[in-house]
């Protein structure tokens, strides 16, 4: 063995447990690591405080610190990774490229294009699976298809782990194997045209040591994690999305410690962790959903009012639904959202507002700091009613109901709606109805200190019914 090699880190960012890392370093002579600001998707985020950005120069900094300390370094460059990677791969006489399977459209074809680049020059490319614990045609039903419902789909998949167990890679057993050379420093949030965002504010660490101190904190409460997490203003959830966005953690890691610690709520986070293995082989098996289409044809065309003014009202959290819009203020004030929230409020931008539910999944996209097309398509497609597995259309969420059941005493809607904090926990689920009965002893003014509701839910509902059944 007397070859160089590139380890490409894209959505693994970590140098523990990571497939093609521990194939390059047990291969290799020298291996050196690589990551690339994509300037084709840097082109693309509009907001020039996007938290993800600020994350992800973190992670890198604590990998490049890491390898420091063991004599090697972090290559780090913006730019067409069509071009750079080839680049690289001369300028370090390098004869394979190592890289983690990606399962989205851009990522496929970028590096189904990089591959064709490198083979002509005799430089091979090797692609692992690192983000999944199943890929697309590992789980299929008996007839060799994909499944299209989740509980068979988690089923199969629960009976494969138990029979294979899980394996992790050890990076360290290979460490030698790095290469010994220094690079120049990270860019800046400036160098890459972005700027500082409110990430200190938030309990949000970057880097595998960020995500392993929050995997503590949720591991003390994990028992109580199938109750608890329906609950916003409860520290219920793992808030680990962002760390399985970017692969700071691994996720055979967290499935390995899930199927260890025997109780409901861990078997209730593993199951999470196979919906998210579910959304990654619908996009890799069904590729209309990469094209924004519904995924039941039958719903590709539903006569949407899509209103402007009503959608803007979504956005900034002023629609007059204090549980709505105590949601979209946490997106917009945080990058994040919790999961109960998001199946709430886009049941509500989809069926009470009648707009396209692909307005709400950019929306998203633009602002999740954990976004993955995938899960957040999945998740858009369920409460729309046009996805694989999904809420039937006559199921729709009614938002106060919602509200009094998973924020009984307002506690989450106090937190982003500090005017509605004089409200009792009966007023403050719908404060029109209280408004209405006594306006002059009402403790706040409606349509001053916050709006009256844009629509009357019960009309909304027969509409959306009659506008799903005209297409079924």
């Amino acid at each position: 063995m007397n070859k160089n090699s590139i380890i490409w880190l894209r959505r693994d960012l970590r140098l523990y447990d990571n497939a093609a890392l521990f194939h390059a370093l047990k291969d290799s002579n020298q291996v050196f690591p690589v990551f690339i600001f994509d300037i084709k998707i840097l082109s693309e985020l509009k907001n020039k405080k996007d938290r993800r950005i600020e994350f992800i120069l973190r992670s890198l900094d604590e990998i490049k610190k890491s390898l420091n300390e063991k004599g090697s370094d972090l290559i780090v460059e913006m730019g067409d990774p069509e071009s750079l990677i080839p680049k690289l791969i001369t300028e370090y006489k390098c004869k394979s490229l190592y890289i983690n399977r990606d399962y989205e459209k851009y990522a496929k074809d970028r590096d189904n294009t990089i591959s064709e680049i490198l083979s002509n020059k005799e430089v091979t490319t090797l692609r692992f699976k690192d983000q999944v614990l199943f890929e697309n045609n590992e789980i299929l039903t008996q007839s060799n298809n994909p499944y299209t419902v989740f509980t068979p789909y988690k089923n199969n998949h629960l009976k494969r782990l138990n029979e294979q167990g899980i394996d992790l890679y050890n990076c360290e057993n290979h460490k030698d194997s790095f290469a010994k050379f220094a690079h120049k420093a990270l860019p800046t949030l400036e160098d890459l045209t972005f700027e500082k965002t409110n990430l200190d504010d938030l309990d949000l660490p970057a880097g595998t040591s960020g995500g392993k101190e929050l995997l503590k904190k949720f591991c003390n409460n994990i028992k109580n994690y199938s109750t608890n997490r329906n609950f916003p203003a409860v520290r219920g959830v793992s808030y680990l999305s962002v760390h399985n966005r970017f692969g700071t953690l691994s996720i055979r890691h967290l499935a390995k410690l899930a199927i260890e610690t025997d109780n409901d709520g861990a078997s209730t986070w593993l199951s999470e962790l196979i919906w998210r293995d579910f959304y990654f082989q619908i996009i890799a098996n069904f590729p209309q959903v990469s094209e924004k289409k519904s995924f039941k044809s039958q719903f590709e065309n539903l006569p949407f009012e899509n209103d402007e003014n009503k959608f803007e009202a979504w956005k900034n959290g002023l629609t007059g639904f204090p549980i709505i819009d105590a949601a979209m203020r946490q997106i917009n004030q945080t990058g994040y959202m919790h999961n109960r929230l998001r199946m709430i409020v886009s049941s509500f931008l989809v069926k009470d507002l009648l707009i396209d539910w692909r307005w709400g999944e950019q929306y998203f996209e633009d602002n999740l700091i954990d976004f993955d097309f995938s899960a957040n398509n999945g998740g858009w497609q369920w409460a729309a009613s046009t996805g694989c597995d999904s809420q039937p259309y006559f199921r729709i969420f009614n938002p106060v109901l919602q509200s009094e059941k998973f924020d009984r005493d307002g506690v989450f809607i106090k937190k982003y709606i500090p005017q509605l904090a004089p409200l009792s926990s009966k007023e403050i689920h719908q404060p029109w109805v209280y408004f209405e009965k006594d306006k002059d002893t009402f403790p706040i003014k409606l349509g001053i200190d916050y709006p009256f509701p844009i629509v009357d839910h019960k009309i909304q509902r027969d509409k959306a019914l009659s506008m799903y059944k005209a297409c079924k």
